[in-house]
């Protein structure tokens, strides 16, 4: 009997032991929640892809190329003036455009993704461009356009360029437009792709990830504002190009090694004919009469939809001339029809264009910021230039100061996430449970860039007061020292975490499934339009303020100037934004999805492979 009690214990051991060993087999089995695949197109394995393994392998990859684009774009003012011999005016707008050319591109590179590549293939074919037009530049800048040789520093200008040279400079750097324009808001999105927002770790992961991707991206371009604008400043433009062309590189390459960790969304079709469909159905439909009872309208039945792989979008209040695209008509039985999106659709694709409208205004709101933002690669740039910036006998080249910039971003988002987003959880949890909503931060990041304008202008008018009257048309022709400066770049990086990384957020969380690399893209290109709108108001300016005695706010010589004037009309503007935008928050309503079912067994035996 002692020998069948044993042997029952052993066999009970046994059984618990295989119990443990299956349940963790599972558990290495279980697929992710959200329905993203590997990249043969299978359910992706939780253990085995995406987290903070290829998270982290994106962030770096996003370092290197911010790295190898800012190699560029800090010292391209400089370059514009000092080797090609544009003036500050010109040289400033033509920074604004190209500048605002490359986020346009981000349009091009989100359409491509959402529709037709996916992000993978997205981010290796503009980063590949990237690099090809890097290159292009370091050569035809080492063999053409920095001659004489040593030409390019302060003391010394270039020689006039041929058309052929000047017209293979702008191919070369509109290259790099397109390759990083294309490339940046895929790599946002691939990244919030390797953490599952079903699941209740990763999904915590996932809203950090964008605080370290715009880390990632500051601290990316940390050493080109110091060590490669140290030598662009110094004329040795060819090392700061071919550093940047390596940097892009080896950023490439270590994109391309992660593949097989990787997890994807498969590309959704053309977003474009979606939003097209709804809008021709709703107008074949405008004398129709919209049910009262939303759960009339169509929508196909079952799990997913053909257009929106994962989730439905529920049905909102609002644009409802645009439900009429949903609703079932007798004349659509009769065609025998009743499946043509041209004159039906579902009320996802509805909501889809209603979401996109929504966000729209906000949007609109954001680009006013862009506009102060871009004040620091051009006239944060020539005012510094315009001042002391000498230390000890150590020069300070003026674009390296952008390094208080990137060193405020780093500070405030270590603490907005461990000090004041619990902070106001905390206090706020009675009445409202979390922190600042998106919204709230990208406000708070308005008033700060508001404070930044000003302090800017201060610091301006105070340099207008120690300028030196003996040498007028030097470079350094005021007292004042460059670190002045510092208050108006930490402010600027003190807005950027609200703003920006507020708004890679906002637009991520609130764009459909099909449309969520648009969604970074909408962020990148209310930059564009930022450098644009700059031009256009510094050309305004000038064209106003230039009379016969006065050569305008901002002339060449800004001791003839009135820089401070346009920083103070910046700070203006941005107050009457931040006005219009308090309104356009208020009358937001958040996109809602349709909640995954995760819960039942028959979905757990799905979610094995």
């Amino acid at each position: 009997m002692s020998c069948l009690n044993i042997a029952k214990v052993v066999s009970a051991e046994v059984s618990h032991h295989q119990m443990e060993k299956n349940n963790a087999m599972d558990q290495r089995k279980e697929c992710t929640f959200d329905g993203s695949v590997d990249r043969h197109g299978r359910p992706a394995v939780r253990e085995g892809t995406g987290k903070w393994f290829a998270g982290n392998l994106l962030l770096v990859n996003q370092g290197l190329a911010t790295l190898a684009f800012f190699g560029v774009g800090v010292n391209l003012v400089l370059f514009l003036t000092r080797v090609m011999g544009q003036n500050n005016a010109d040289a400033a707008n033509n920074v604004s455009k190209w500048t605002g050319t490359v986020y346009v591109f981000s349009l091009l590179g989100a359409f491509l993704s959402d529709a037709y590549w996916g992000r993978h293939k997205s981010c290796a074919v503009f980063q590949a461009i990237f690099v090809v037009g890097l290159v292009s530049l370091s050569i035809s800048s080492n063999i053409f356009l920095v001659k004489p040789s040593g030409c390019g520093n302060e003391q010394t200008p270039c020689g006039s360029h041929s058309t052929l040279q000047v017209a293979l400079f702008y191919v070369s750097i509109y290259l790099v437009a397109l390759g990083y324009g294309g490339y940046q808001p895929n790599i946002a999105t691939f990244g919030a792709d390797q953490f599952d927002e079903d699941h209740p770790k990763e999904s915590h992961s996932k809203v950090a990830f964008f605080s370290y991707f715009y880390l990632a991206l500051n601290l990316g371009s940390l050493f080109s504002n110091t060590v490669l604008g140290y030598f662009e400043d110094e004329g040795k433009w060819a090392i700061g190009f071919w550093a940047s062309a390596g940097s892009a590189l080896l950023g490439l390459l270590l994109f391309l090694v992660g593949t097989p960790r990787y997890r994807h969304f498969m590309a959704q079709g053309n977003p474009l004919s979606r939003f097209c469909q709804v809008v021709v159905a709703s107008a074949k439909k405008w004398k129709v009469k919209i049910p009262d009872d939303s759960d009339e309208l169509y929508e196909v039945e079952g799990k997913k939809e053909a257009d929106n792989a994962d989730r439905k979008l529920l049905h909102t209040e609002g644009f409802r001339f645009l439900d009429r695209a949903a609703v079932i008509t007798s004349k659509d039985f009769e065609e025998d029809d009743i499946c043509n999106p041209w004159r039906l659709t579902t009320v996802t694709k509805v909501e889809e264009v209603k979401c996109i409208l929504r966000l729209l205004p906000i949007w609109l709101c954001t680009i006013l910021y862009s506009v102060v933002f871009t004040q620091m690669a051009s006239l944060f740039v020539e005012q510094g230039a315009a001042m002391r910036t000498t230390v000890s006998g150590f020069h300070i080249p003026p674009a390296s100061m952008s390094s208080f910039d990137i060193l405020s971003v780093a500070a405030f988002i270590f603490i907005y996430r461990r000090v004041l987003d619990p902070l106001v959880a905390r206090l706020r949890k009675k009445y409202n449970p979390g922190g600042l909503t998106e919204l709230q931060r990208m406000g708070i990041g308005l008033i700060i860039a508001i404070m930044a304008m000003v302090a800017a202008g201060i610091v301006e008018h105070f340099r207008l007061k120690h300028r030196l009257t003996n040498c007028s048309d030097c470079d350094n022709s005021s007292s004042l020292s460059i670190f002045w400066q510092v208050p108006q770049y930490v402010l600027i990086g003190a807005s950027e975490v609200f703003m920006y990384v507020g708004q890679l957020e906002f637009f991520n969380g609130q764009a459909p499934d099909g449309l969520k690399s648009f969604g970074s893209a909408l962020c990148m290109t209310s930059i564009s339009l930022g450098n644009y709108v700059s031009s256009l108001l510094v050309t305004m300016v000038m064209k106003i303020s230039t009379s016969d005695e006065m050569p305008g706010w901002i002339p060449g010589n800004l001791n003839k100037g009135h820089l401070d004037r346009f920083y103070f009309l910046l700070a203006a503007l941005t107050s009457a934004d931040f006005v219009v935008y308090l309104v356009c928050a208020k009358w937001y309503k958040y996109v809602q999805f349709e909640r995954r079912n995760l819960n039942n067994d028959e979905n757990q035996a799905d979610m094995k492979v």
